[in-house]
C-alpha cells in the first residue's frame, strides 16, 4: 500500500494489483487517460480562443485618444503582479478591462473568478469569499470553498467594492496583508495566490472622506488605476461601436448584414449616452431589429425617455436660474442624490445645492 500511495505521489494515473480482472482494469485505465489527455487538449484550445477573445484589439473598441490611454494603462497592468482598480460610470466596460488584464497576462491559464459585491446580501458575503466548512453554521451541510480558493493563482475581480460595509472591509484588508484566508467554522490556513482586480463606479477617494471606506483598505486595493472614459467622451468610437454591435447581433440572429445612414450617424453623435457602451449595444440592437430595410436610418433609433429629460435640456426655452436649477436636478437623479459629487461635476460650492434643496427649488 504505501509503494502504491508513494506512486501516486509521484504523477502515476493508476495502481493496478494483478489478478484475473488485470486485463480489463488496463484497458480502462489507458481509456481514462487518453480521455483526459483530449480534456486536457481541449481546454487549451478554449483558452486559446479566449485569449484571443480578450486581446485588447478583440474585446474593446475604439481609436480615441481616451481609449487608447485606457489600452497603455492594460499593456502596463499585464506585465506585473500588481492590484489594479478599475472606477468609471456604469456600463463603460469594468469587467471587460479586467478580463483582457487577465487573459493576457502569463495567469490566463488560471480561473477568472467574478464576484458583484452589491449583488450580495451583507450577511452572506464573507462566506462568499472566504468559504466554509460542513457544521460551520445552519445549513451549512456541506464544506464550501471561497472565491479566493477558487481563483487559486488567476485572478479574482470584486465589481462594486464600494458597496461593501465597514465590517467586511476590515476582514477584507486583513486577508490581502497577511496573504491568506480562512473558511468560516474552520482552523486551516489557505495561502492566497490570486491577484486581485477591484472595480467601482464610485469615487472612492470621495467615499474614504466621507468615512464610507476604509483608508487603509483604499490605499491597499489602489494599486494601478484605471478610470474609463465616458463613451460621450470618445467622439467616434460610438460609430465604431455601433458597427461592431451591428455585425455581432446580424450574425447571431442569422440577419443580413446592415449599414448605418449618415442621419443615424448625427443622432447617435449628439446623444449623450448617459448609460454608456451598454445603452449603445441595446439602442444598436433594437435598431436593428426595428429598421424594415439593410439601411438603419435617425427614425430607426430611439433614446429612452427618461435619459432624453436629463440630457436636452435646451429643447425648451427658460431662465438662466431655470436651466441651472435642472442642470443640478438632473445630476442629482444621475449621482443618486450625491451632493458632494454632483458639487464636484459642476464645480460649484455644496451650499448652494442645499440652500437650493432647502428653498424647495429643486
Amino acid at each position: 500500500m504505501s509503494t502504491a500511495v508513494n506512486l501516486l505521489k509521484h504523477g502515476a494515473y493508476d495502481y493496478l494489483v494483478k489478478d484475473e480482472d488485470t486485463k480489463d482494469r488496463i484497458w480502462n485505465a489507458l481509456k481514462n487517460i487518453r480521455e483526459k489527455f483530449a480534456l486536457e487538449k481541449q481546454i487549451d484550445i478554449l483558452q486559446e480562443e479566449i485569449g484571443k477573445k480578450y486581446k485588447f484589439g478583440n474585446s474593446i473598441k475604439g481609436n480615441s485618444a481616451e481609449i487608447k490611454k485606457v489600452f497603455s494603462l492594460i499593456d502596463k497592468a499585464i506585465q506585473t503582479n500588481i492590484s489594479v482598480s478599475i472606477s468609471g460610470d456604469t456600463g463603460t466596460g469594468k469587467e471587460l478591462v479586467a478580463k483582457a488584464i487577465h487573459y493576457n497576462s502569463p495567469r490566463n491559464k488560471y480561473p477568472f473568478v467574478a464576484i458583484n459585491v452589491s449583488a450580495i446580501p451583507q450577511e452572506l458575503i464573507e462566506s462568499e469569499l472566504f468559504g466554509y466548512e460542513k457544521g460551520a453554521f445552519t445549513g451549512a451541510n456541506t464544506r464550501k470553498l471561497g472565491k479566493f480558493e477558487e481563483a487559486g493563482k488567476g485572478t479574482i475581480f470584486l465589481d462594486e467594492i464600494g458597496e461593501m460595509d465597514m465590517n467586511m472591509q476590515a476582514k477584507l484588508l486583513r486577508v490581502l496583508q497577511e496573504k491568506e484566508v480562512t473558511r468560516i467554522g474552520g482552523h486551516n490556513v489557505i495561502k492566497v495566490q490570486a491577484r486581485l482586480i477591484v472595480a467601482t463606479n464610485l469615487n472612492l477617494e470621495e467615499q474614504v472622506q466621507q468615512n464610507n471606506f476604509r483608508q487603509d483598505l483604499y490605499y491597499r486595493l489602489l494599486g494601478l488605476p484605471i478610470l474609463l472614459p465616458p463613451l460621450r467622451d470618445r467622439g467616434n468610437d460610438i460609430l465604431l461601436l455601433a458597427k461592431y454591435f451591428i455585425d455581432e447581433f446580424c450574425k447571431e440572429n442569422n440577419l443580413p448584414f446592415k449599414s448605418i445612414s449618415e442621419n443615424a450617424h448625427e443622432k447617435l453623435l449628439n446623444y449623450q449616452f448617459p448609460g454608456n457602451v451598454r445603452e449603445l449595444k441595446a439602442v444598436i440592437e433594437l435598431a436593428v431589429v426595428m429598421t424594415n430595410g439593410n439601411i438603419i436610418d435617425d427614425t430607426d433609433i430611439s433614446f429612452s425617455a427618461r435619459n432624453k429629460k436629463g440630457h436636452f435640456l435646451m429643447d425648451e426655452e427658460n431662465t438662466l436660474q431655470g436651466y441651472t436649477r435642472k442642470i443640478i436636478k438632473s445630476y442629482l437623479e444621475k449621482y443618486d442624490n450625491n451632493i458632494v459629487k454632483v458639487a464636484d461635476k459642476l464645480d460649484i460650492g455644496k451650499s448652494t445645492i442645499y440652500r437650493m434643496l432647502k428653498n424647495n427649488e429643486l
